[in-house]
């Protein structure tokens, strides 16, 4: 069989695609732990001078621990970044050592439970593998020098996780005493092994990108596969033209059927042209009822005509950032061409393509101030005709 030089162009494509697809392939690194429960084993540094926040390093005179594990905790941590734990410490206030701006005349022991909400830096700062910054707050019930009190706590610290199970936990946490009078406030600094399990792994940022980039690159083959046949459909009709021609008295009948063509296809560029596009909502890539109504005409025009076949580019407003808005645009052409599709059109005759913030409609760029209606007009799904 031979195949045409425009064929054959479109094969060395689809290799090409298919060789990129085998590059981009999901691997271990593309996936994180997103939800898991905590426990943690530990020892704790008590720092009750009385000038604990001037002298946050006053190892000699000012911090107490005892030489065995004297901290556990157990928690729960969410997708959404938020963490619950419970704490229990265990300490002992040394002979000699600066307590309350006093010198602490025997060994009195220190007992602290405490309760926390704590927040995943990692979901403003973005995924930084091993190392897991947070900050909390919570309340608790200390038992210090004789005295309890409650107590209003804030934390700030990290894990670093040398397995998807294990890790070393870092904090520091100021104790604040609800009863100021009687008790005075004190710093607490932990560092323990930390265990985690029932893990919930799910792909990161970059994961995320490399799923929808070889879902575009799969539905690119097919279009390519698709692109082949049309190719080697539009060479036989080719050779069927130009032996037409040469009959003169086919030529008249030639004329007329591109004319009507031509008009059938006008008719149809007019039909797509007065749908109008689909407008998205800030920072959202659903359909709404409106959107679908469009969408709905749209299925109803390719449905008549079988042959013909859309691109639909996707766009959003200036604001948010360059790599963010190309996401999004990605997913609101996603959503697009999955509506169409799942109203019974072939996947083979409607493509998309994302363009982000790079093509808007107005002068509503990064730094120009623009009214929300004015921002609407450039969140947009557009249709372009490839093929009647």
């Amino acid at each position: 069989m031979n195949i045409s030089k425009p064929a054959m162009m479109v094969i060395a494509m689809s290799f090409s695609a298919l060789t990129f697809a085998q590059d981009l392939e999901l691997t271990k690194k593309d996936s994180i732990v997103q939800s898991y429960w905590l426990v943690s084993l530990g020892t704790n540094i008590v720092d009750d001078s009385g000038d604990e926040f001037g002298e946050l390093f006053d190892l000699s005179d000012g911090w107490n621990m005892v030489p065995y594990p004297s901290r556990v905790s157990v928690g729960r941590y969410f997708k959404n970044g938020l963490g619950l734990e419970a704490i229990g410490s265990y300490n002992r206030y040394k002979e000699g050592k600066i307590v309350d701006n006093v010198v602490n005349p025997e060994d009195v022991d220190y007992w602290g439970l405490d309760f926390r909400v704590s927040y995943d830096l990692n979901m403003i700062l973005g995924e930084t593998g091993f190392f897991d910054p947070y900050i909390g707050i919570g309340a608790g019930y200390t038992d210090a020098n004789n005295q309890g009190r409650g107590t209003y706590n804030a934390v700030i610290g990290f894990r670093t996780w040398f397995s998807d199970h294990w890790g070393l936990d870092f904090n520091s946490t100021g104790k604040w005493a609800m009863d100021t009078e009687n008790a005075s406030n004190h710093i607490q600094h932990a560092l323990g092994v930390a265990y985690r399990f029932e893990v919930e792994k799910g792909l990161s940022r970059k994961g995320q990108e490399k799923l929808a980039l070889l879902e575009e690159l799969e539905k690119e083959q097919q279009r390519v596969q698709d692109s082949i046949a049309d190719a080697e459909e539009a060479r036989l009709l080719a050779e069927r033209l130009q032996r037409e021609k040469e009959a003169a008295e086919l030529a008249a009948a030639e004329k007329a059927k591109k004319e009507a063509e031509e008009a059938r296809r006008a008719k149809l560029r007019n039909k797509i042209n007065n749908l109008g596009k689909v407008y998205f909502k800030l920072n959202s890539s659903y359909l709404t009822s409106k959107d679908k109504e469009l969408l709905d005409e749209l299925v109803a025009i390719m449905q008549d005509e079988p042959n013909l076949a859309i691109k639909v580019s996707a766009h959003t407003d200036s604001r948010g950032t360059k790599k963010y808005n190309q996401w999004l645009s990605e997913r609101r052409a996603e959503r697009t061409v999955e509506y169409v599709v799942s109203k019974g059109v072939s996947a083979g005759r409607i493509s998309h393509d994302a363009f982000g913030e790079t093509q808007l409609v107005n002068e509503c760029e990064d730094g120009v101030r623009c009214s929300e209606e004015q921002h609407s007009k450039n969140r947009r799904s557009e249709f372009e005709i490839l093929n009647y």
